[in-house]
């Protein structure tokens, strides 16, 4: 794929995860404040129910008062009447029995209450509709006549002074009030926790909660209208932890859409980063192709000119000249066999099927075999290599051909990557129970970024179409398999421009 094509594909899947997340953003959002406005409903319908109960009990304890004076004096009292035994019961006469005289104050005739016989079942209908008109049940329909009208007109007086003498709190209660409150929300599935008071002329009543200091955003309600709409008590209510209840009436969706969410995300960033790897092993790969392309294109020519030669009959005669183009031909043939060789190795390590038998070795006796193998190489190229084996103890389980293998392979790079002369460093040193091997170069280093690729299979430092370094990138890779089969650990430390420092940890046999 190309670069402008997967830049273009990777703007485009980002720019629509974004969207998705917006979206989900949006959709919560949108729910929060639908909720809330459902909230507002709901509470302003509790409200409306707890006015028209307030209301309702109201009558019930005026009811009360009116039916003891009647049933002590045998008559309706008047406005005038109930007006002073308000104010005898608010004077105090504890438990006393209060007897009430008979007649009517003067003046106040036509303030009696109810003249016809059925004023009980008119006091439970006005409780009931709580409307200008009364319903008067007659032979089986509802009648409204002016008589009806009247008698309503008289109950909200007379419950009207009721209530401006007595007061709401001589028969309303805290904790009568917080449970008519408590079954509405309950009844309207509002389920958290609230606070409030009763307000007369703007000014708090005792009629409250607990904790009123914690009423903020406050939803009120006039208590007690008249016809005109006009009241002195207002309810006020307060939900302390509403926005933590509206959060958790969403909050099932939303989790349930933040975890798909997050799936979402973590698949896709994962698809990338497989993306991105899948390209580099393409590209490693491809350098791979190039550099064994490279590698045994030399040989094969060689092989072809050195064929081409011996078939020359003024050398086919020639036996010492055969011999040498023949020589040739092995080495090079050797040379393309030992590539094979380090290829079908590493694919035996990836899979587990090559058997590496280790025996009880002297470090020491594998560094000086491998030295022996590149020391012509350091000679031919003017270099020196020298040893500091200071470790004291140097006896450790190993595979004698393998790890010297990685001691030459790693020896190999340090000469290839050292473009004047070689100047290698090998240390040996003793930390706990394990062997430190250091062999250190002077050579062209390399950047953190590629200190963190080159035990990769196929990796090789990107040098453009410059092949003056030869390999295929599969030493290194090789070299840390070897070691960590021995339960060892390999890493470098390196500075561009400053040379690199290869690192092996092996454990030592106690």
């Amino acid at each position: 794929m190309k670069k402008a094509r997967f830049r273009l594909l990777v703007f485009f899947m980002s720019l629509s995860l974004l969207g998705i997340i917006l979206v989900q953003l949006y959709w919560v959002n949108s729910s929060l404040k639908n909720n809330e406005e459902q909230f507002k409903y709901h509470i302003q319908q509790v409200l409306s129910h707890v006015a028209g109960q307030l209301e309702d009990a109201e009558t019930e304890e005026f009811y009360k008062v009116y039916r003891k004076y009647k049933d002590s004096t045998g008559t309706a009292p008047s406005k005038a009447d109930l007006v002073k035994l308000y104010d005898s019961q608010e004077e105090g006469a504890g438990n006393k029995q209060i007897i009430f005289a008979g007649g009517l104050a003067s003046g106040y005739e036509d303030d009696v209450l109810f003249e016809k016989e059925n004023e009980k079942d008119a006091v439970e209908a006005y409780l009931r509709k709580k409307t200008s008109r009364l319903s008067h049940v007659k032979s089986g329909r509802a009648e409204v006549d002016d008589a009806d009208r009247l008698l309503a007109f008289k109950i909200e007086g007379f419950i009207k002074d009721f209530r401006d003498n007595k007061g709401i709190e001589s028969w309303l209660t805290n904790d009568r009030l917080r449970r008519i409150i408590f079954r509405q929300l309950e009844q309207n599935g509002v389920k958290t926790p609230f606070e409030f008071r009763v307000l007369y002329n703007g000014m708090p009543t005792r009629i409250h909660s607990n904790s009123v200091s914690s009423i903020n955003e406050m939803y009120d309600h006039k208590l007690f209208e008249d016809r005109d709409g006009y009241t002195k008590y207002v309810l006020v209510v307060s939900f302390p932890q509403k926005e933590r209840y509206l959060l958790s009436s969403v909050m099932g969706m939303a989790s349930l859409s933040m975890v798909f969410t997050l799936i979402i995300v973590i698949a896709y960033l994962s698809a990338i980063n497989q993306v991105i790897k899948q390209k580099n092993i393409s590209e490693i790969k491809t350098d791979f192709i190039n550099n064994m392309t490279h590698e045994f294109k030399t040989p094969i020519a060689t092989i072809n000119l050195a064929l081409d030669a011996i078939k020359n009959p003024k050398i086919f005669d020639d036996k010492q000249r055969v011999q040498y183009y023949l020589q040739m031909i092995r080495e090079e043939n050797k040379r393309m066999h030992s590539q094979v060789e380090n290829v079908l190795q590493i694919s035996k390590l990836d899979k587990n099927e090559l058997d590496i038998p280790k025996e009880a070795a002297d470090v020491n006796d594998i560094l000086e075999e491998a030295i022996e193998h590149i020391n012509l190489i350091v000679e031919d190229r003017e270099g020196v290599l020298n040893t500091h084996f200071e470790a004291k103890r140097t006896t450790t389980l190993l595979n004698p051909v393998h790890f010297t293998n990685v001691i030459v392979n790693i020896l190999d790079n340090a000469i290839k990557y050292s473009p004047e002369r070689p100047v290698i460093d090998v240390y040996t040193e003793n930390v706990k129970d394990f062997i430190l091997i250091k062999i250190k170069d002077q050579g062209q280093g390399m950047t953190k970024a590629v200190q963190k690729l080159i035990f990769e299979k196929f990796y090789r430092e990107h040098t453009g179409d410059l092949h003056d370094v030869k390999g295929h990138g599969l030493g290194l890779a090789y070299v840390k398999r070897i070691v960590e089969d021995h339960n060892g650990l390999i890493y470098v430390e390196s500075e561009k421009g400053k040379g690199s420092t290869f690192i092996i940890k092996m454990p030592l046999i106690n």
